[in-house]
């Protein structure tokens, strides 16, 4: 059985390697390659915020009552991430590599930063509320329905 942990980090692993692809199709101007490629990541980012927005951050505030905690942190910098994904678009429908590429620098930085946090402090707090109920939050997770 595989925890929360390893699932949310390796989904972790799997869109930063769509953002590498990304960024390597804007730096060599294959525009034609790009907007799928962001597709493909800007999906592959709002599942996996969806599934801790959805089902892991609310039911671990209720459990723990830590409404203004970590879980908070995580939301303000899904936002933050969100709003560099909308400027991010932009720079595609103007094909702007340089602005993307400056807008992707800073998603790096805290995309790198926000993992670190969950995958060190937060995943291992789920761990620890969620003890023995890993297997039904997968099964939510997985079946969580895709964002139009």
């Amino acid at each position: 059985m595989q925890s929360i942990t390893q699932i949310l980090t390796k989904e972790h692993t799997q869109c930063d390697q769509l953002f590498v692809d990304l960024e390597a199709h804007v730096a060599k101007t294959q525009w034609e390659k790009v907007q799928p490629g962001l597709v493909q990541f800007l999906a592959g980012m709002e599942h996996h915020f969806a599934e801790e927005e959805k089902i892991l951050f609310p039911l671990f505030e209720e459990r723990t009552g830590q409404k203004m905690g970590p879980t908070q942190v995580m939301r303000m910098e899904h936002m933050q991430m969100r709003q560099l994904f909308q400027q991010m678009r932009i720079s595609v429908e103007q094909q702007n590599h340089e602005q993307f590429l400056g807008e992707s620098e800073t998603l790096l930085m805290l995309m790198r930063q926000h993992n670190a946090k969950e995958e060190q402090i937060l995943y291992p707090m789920l761990e620890q509320v969620f003890s023995g109920e890993v297997d039904d939050l997968l099964v939510q997770m997985r079946t969580l329905p895709a964002e139009g």
